[in-house]
């Protein structure tokens, strides 16, 4: 499509421009690709691509997506307006295109300093702290802001569409997948936790979305909606606070009662499964792994959780990856072990929850043993 167009899609059907959501990841999955050491592909046309998709908004069309891209690139943050010509992608979600936009500006500047184009680097790390811009210290939710720099008056953060698209403030101020760390220090790291806990705790009595409600879009007004793309990375933010029991605790309620295994209750009762991506993180969630980055960072690891299953071995391609395969085993594991007492990997304890991504590849062996007892502190 860039070849052709000059532009990567947002949605694509039969090699042509279709409507997706106003939105463009794509940098994303192609940074993540090279960086995880798949590079049998054009990847100076690929960043190019991609460098163009962060920064350029001029005769862009509306086929590829954030066609706002030259207000995010000029002020920092997509400012709020209440009403515009064109689609609703135009002009509608300027909170939740400011921090998706701010997301895929950090996967590109990580790829430009791999690749030692550091003006590229240091214009999109700018750029990638556009969140902060629209992060009001007042109630510590992310709130839509006007070109004059105030925020919108009567904010609601339920409110669903009006800057917001697809979910609110109360789903979109965890959004920062790229720097947790200053999320968590804006917020505090006690009422980031207590205010993440009590949602999980809210959210459990309607199966993590909307309840048995029959709509794709039944989770939109809720605290947390599991059944859309915006909330998926949010339970695993735990432990990037320090308290990982938390969020062995909730993925693995969330596993067990989001899911199902009937024809309604599949993939949650409302959900929008898109391309397969709940399906996706119920199968690496299970395993105990999971990157709240998406894997774009120069040195990518994963977040450990509780793995449901026994044993899991991931086989490595020897195409990429020098290792033959990855396993993770599992010690007594039961429904009441809910929470990890240690992690183990080749013989030596973990201090804390996390592996890097080049050591999975490298191939070894995780030993997990669990408990009925939380524990935060690795170190001990």
């Amino acid at each position: 499509m860039y070849k052709d167009s000059g532009w990567l899609a947002d949605g694509i059907a039969c090699s042509r421009y279709v409507s997706g959501v106003g939105t463009n990841l794509l940098p994303v999955l192609i940074a993540a690709a090279w960086q995880c050491g798949i590079r049998d592909f054009d990847f100076e046309l690929g960043y190019a691509a991609s460098l163009k998709n962060e920064l350029e908004g001029e005769n862009r069309p509306l086929g590829a997506g954030k066609i706002d891209t030259d207000l995010f690139v000029k002020y920092g943050y997509v400012p709020h307006v209440e009403s515009g010509e064109g689609p609703d992608e135009a002009f509608l979600f300027s909170a939740s295109h400011t921090l998706e936009y701010s997301y895929s500006a950090w996967a590109v500047a990580q790829w430009a300093a791999a690749l030692g184009k550091q003006a590229d680097y240091e214009r999109l790390t700018w750029l990638s702290k556009g969140w902060e811009q629209i992060c009001d210290p007042s109630c510590h939710f992310v709130r839509p802001r006007l070109a004059s720099g105030e925020f919108i008056s009567n904010f609601d953060p339920l409110q669903v569409w009006r800057s917001f698209q697809e979910g609110n403030a109360w789903q979109y101020t965890f959004y920062v997948p790229h720097d947790a760390p200053a999320l968590i220090g804006k917020v505090g790291k006690e009422l980031f936790t207590a205010r993440l806990d009590s949602i999980f705790t809210v959210s459990r009595g309607l199966l993590f979305s909307r309840g048995t409600e029959m709509d794709a879009f039944a989770g939109l007004q809720t605290l947390y909606n599991h059944g859309n793309q915006p909330c998926l990375h949010i339970s695993w933010l735990f432990n990037e606070a320090d308290k990982p029991s938390l969020t062995q605790k909730w993925v693995r309620a969330i596993l067990d009662e989001f899911y199902g295994t009937d024809g309604l209750h599949g993939y949650g009762y409302g959900q929008d499964e898109d391309q397969g991506q709940l399906g996706a993180w119920y199968v690496i969630a299970s395993m105990g792994l999971f990157d709240v980055q998406g894997l774009a960072s120069t040195t990518s690891t994963f977040g450990l959780g509780a793995p449901v299953f026994d044993k899991v071995t991931i086989r490595l391609n020897n195409k990429y990856y020098p290792g033959k395969e990855f396993t993770i085993q599992t010690r007594n594991n039961t429904k009441d072990n809910l929470y990890v007492e240690t992690f183990t990997l080749d013989g030596s304890p973990l201090q804390t929850p996390r592996l890097p991504f080049e050591t999975v590849v490298k191939g070894g062996s995780l030993e997990v043993v669990k408990s009925a007892i939380s524990k935060d502190n690795y170190k001990e």
